[in-house]
């Protein structure tokens, strides 16, 4: 199952005001908005305070597009990484906790063939 969607975007106030505006009859809002490892804004949006959308600024050039999976739980995150490695993925941030989306998000990332962001997450305590 998909958790959420990404776009890097190249000016991030521009487009938070676009999707502010287009996703609103929709029933979406902006729900966080949050510093990544990189340094980089990021703003998600959701309906009833869950995260489904997320745009940020864009500090990986060639990387625009990011999906996220969800995981049953930290084991099949682990699974993911490792398994997307063997299969030639490039780490984009090792499995973990990252405290800046959510008390129990875990996750990890990699970046696939064609540089997209690829995220596998639990939303569960361990």
């Amino acid at each position: 199952m998909i958790d959420h969607l990404g776009l890097d975007v190249s000016d991030l106030d521009r487009s938070q005001r676009f999707y502010e505006a287009a996703l609103a009859p929709l029933g979406f809002a902006v729900v966080a908005e949050v510093t990544n490892e990189g340094g980089g804004r990021v703003v998600m949006f959701g309906i009833g305070g869950v995260p489904e959308f997320v745009i940020a600024e864009d500090r990986a050039p060639g990387v625009g597009a990011h999906v996220a999976f969800r995981a049953e739980d930290r084991k099949q995150v682990d699974a993911f990484h490792a398994a997307a490695l063997a299969a030639g993925g490039r780490d984009n941030g090792a499995p973990g906790l990252r405290s800046q989306y959510g008390a129990d998000y875990y996750a990890a990332f990699v970046l696939d063939p064609d540089g997209m962001n690829i995220e596998a997450v639990c939303h569960q305590a361990d």
